[in-house]
This record gives C-alpha cells, structure tokens and sequence, in this order.
C-alpha cells in the first residue's frame, strides 16, 4: 500500500489495520470508548498548531484528526451502525440545512444575523431530537464531553441568548469578587471550598465573557507563559550548578521576576 491523497486511500488503509489476521494488533484491540481520548487529543494539538502559525504542522495535525474520524467510521462499520459515507452525508446534510443564506432563498444576511439564523436551525433541530424524550431545554445542545472552561463559556452564551445574563461587565466583576470571598470563606471545609471554587471559576469565564475575550485562549496563553519562565528559572539554575529541587522559593522567585521583566522589555 502507498501513500494517497485520495480519502479512499485513507479509507482502505484503516481497514487493513482493522483486518483481523493480518491487521494492526493495537489498532485491532481499540474501540469508541479507547479512542475517544486521541481524538480529543489531536484535536487540542491542531489547535496548538495555528497559535504557533505553524501550517506545515497544522497539516500533518489536521491529518492525524481526519484519521480519528476514520477509525471511528471504520469501528462503526464493522458493527453494521454506519460508514464514513454516512458521516460525509450527515455533515454535508446540515451543512445544507443550515445555510439557507447560501443554498436556499435567504439572501443578504450580516454575520450577525447569520449567527442568530445558525442558533435557531440548532435549536429547531435539538427539539426535533428531544421529541417523546422528556422536556427539552436551551443548554441541551451544550455537550458534556466539552472540556469544563470551554462549556462554562457555552453555557453563558446560550443563556445569555435569551436574556439571562448580566447587563455588563461591573456586574460580572462584582460577582467575581463575591463568589471568591465565598471561597476564601469556604477554605477550611472542603466539600463548601470545591464548590465555591468551582462558582468562581465560573463567574471569572463569565467575566472574561462580558471582555469579548475567549477564557479557553486566555488561560492557554498564560499556561504558556508559566512554562516559558519557568524554563527561564531552570536555565539560569543549571548554569548555577543546580536543580530547582537544589534552589528554594525565594531564589527561583527571584529569577521569575527578572524572566518576567525581561519579557516586558522585549
């Protein structure tokens, strides 16, 4: 087998590694529920991809996704549910649906009217699904499995849709400094202080929300940062003839302070 630009040849691949007898002894062991976890991964790893502006990256990324979706369609397949056509034509079919601004007679929309046009075909089709299953509501649509910073943002914004959010963002700030003297409050039980930590977490993604500014990229971006310098410390401590298990707080808080000043300059 060689090498292919055409999905068919991607399509086929993952069935010879599924190919019991002569197929991939790991690839044959996985199921939905083992896989689910690369998927995410490599998900998060395109994402990293396009914030370092990496294409050549981004490429091989996006391919290491495409092939997540692959072996699911492949694992589905082998157990008569569905093929990857029918993920092709499940996504191509909403895709449809919900661009009567393209493909049907529904022209000269703005963004933000195509924004709202997009919640209300989702909403539509969430009450479609939910008929005969129980009363239905707006956050329904807002995925479990979605890391918990980025569906606290989702959820905002549903609510938000309707009109259940704070008029600015005084409010978001006011309840940012309420729900963490709850949790400063809170400290010395740990049932109330997970809780309380948890509603101010909640309440910051809310008031990063009323900035316009994305919490997930936010906190990614300062993850980095943390990284960044705390490289700093270990390569002037190593030129030291230390560890950091070697220096202490004071030294190693020292030299952050002089990493963090040095990015200002730059």
């Amino acid at each position: 087998m060689k090498p292919s630009r055409d999905i068919e040849g991607l399509i086929e691949l993952m069935a010879a590694l599924r190919t019991p007898g002569t197929g991939c002894p790991w690839d044959l062991q996985q199921n939905f529920v083992t896989i689910a976890p690369y998927t995410i991964e490599e998900a998060y790893e395109v994402a990293d991809a396009i914030a370092r502006r990496d294409l050549p990256a981004l490429a091989d990324e996006l391919g290491d996704l495409l092939l997540q979706v692959v072996f699911h369609a492949r694992m589905a397949e082998e157990q008569g549910a569905f093929d990857f056509g029918d993920v092709v034509y499940a996504i191509t079919s909403k895709l449809i649906r919900r661009h009567p601004h393209v493909f049907g007679d529904l022209r000269g929309l703005s963004p933000d009217e195509v924004k709202s046009l997009w919640r209300t075909i989702k909403d539509e089709e969430r009450a479609g699904k939910k008929s005969g299953e129980g009363d239905a509501s707006l956050l329904d649509s807002v995925t479990l499995a979605l890391p918990a910073l980025i569906r606290a943002e989702k959820l905002q914004t549903r609510a938000a849709g309707v009109g259940f959010d704070w008029p600015g963002v005084k409010e978001t700030r006011a309840k940012v400094e309420e729900e963490l003297r709850e949790a400063i409050e809170a400290e010395d039980d740990p049932d109330a202080a997970r809780e309380e930590v948890g509603d101010l977490l909640f309440a910051v993604v809310n008031y990063a929300r009323k900035l316009g500014i994305d919490p997930e990229d936010a906190l990614r971006a300062t993850n980095e940062k943390f990284q960044r310098r705390f490289r700093s410390i270990e390569n002037v401590l190593r030129k030291r003839g230390k560890t950091p298990e070697q220096s202490d707080l004071a030294e190693m808080d020292a030299l952050w302070n002089e990493a963090k000043a040095d990015e200002r300059k730059g």
